[in-house]
């Protein structure tokens, strides 16, 4: 299996528009379109389709500059298309968006919000490294990882 994240473009934006979640899901996350549409408007907000053997499996939007925060990166959206739930799809995307943002060399922490009775998202992000800080104003649970800065020649 092969995931990569990739840019959001004429040839993927209706697929990815048209991906949804169960009703039990579907509570937990803004759809595709409107955080699209978000992204084309907040400059600093970046998106990308998640591919799995070269075909669209779901979607994450981040800001590169989360509460206008140098070197906090806050991730807004994350999701996998339904039917390919499960299959260790979601892991490796959250890894490698991951990856690519600790290796930023302005990145101080990296953040991500979700429901607290998201059992599921939750089980994901702490085992990626994420710490629960609390709940927000809007009842979800803010969770982070604190990035630190490597040294040169440091192993990345």
């Amino acid at each position: 299996m092969q995931v990569t994240l990739e840019p959001v473009t004429i040839d993927n934006f209706e697929t990815l528009l048209a991906m949804r979640l169960p009703p039990e899901q579907d509570r937990w996350l803004a759809n595709n379109a409107e955080s699209i549409a978000q992204a084309h408007f907040y400059t600093d907000w970046r998106m990308h389709a998640i591919y799995c053997d070269g075909a669209p499996a779901g979607f994450l939007l981040y800001d590169s500059v989360a509460h206008d925060e140098p070197g906090h990166y806050g991730i807004y959206r994350f999701m996998v298309a339904h039917e390919r739930q499960n299959r260790g799809i979601g892991r490796r995307a959250l890894q490698l968006l991951l990856d690519d943002l600790r290796a930023r060399p302005d990145a101080r922490r990296i953040t991500i919000c979700y429901k607290p009775d998201n059992v599921a998202a939750r089980r994901l992000y702490l085992s990626c490294g994420f710490t629960e800080r609390g709940i927000d104003a809007d009842g979800e649970m803010i969770a982070e990882i604190r990035v630190t800065a490597q040294t040169v020649g440091e192993a990345a």
